[in-house]
């Protein structure tokens, strides 16, 4: 059985949680890996933070086209989501490798 990957292009800018990637083996000294998690995690926080702008200058009428406080607020909550995927998977994998210990 295979299945087709679709990309999300266009929903998180370029290299937002790009650099991870669960079939590869970093050296665990370098963190490089895990400080690109980082780097995902401020992306993330960039987007809340531009699409709460958007929805201030939306309320008070500075914004000219309310579609793009639209996109930006659905962009951040699609990022939050895939986030929150992420994490959870993470703490699953945890779990199940500690249940293994045991």
């Amino acid at each position: 059985m295979t299945f087709a990957v679709t990309p999300v292009s266009g929903v998180l800018p370029s290299g937002a949680l790009g650099a991870v990637r669960p079939t590869e083996v970093a050296d665990p000294a370098s963190g490089a890996q895990f400080a690109s998690v980082l780097g995902s995690i401020d992306s993330l926080q960039q987007l809340q933070s531009t699409s709460t702008d958007l929805a201030l200058r939306a309320v008070t009428g500075d914004l000219d086209d309310v579609h793009d406080y639209t996109i930006a607020s659905a962009q951040a909550s699609t990022a939050l989501e895939l986030t929150a995927a992420v994490r959870n998977k993470a703490v699953e994998a945890f779990t199940e490798i500690m249940r293994m210990q045991a």
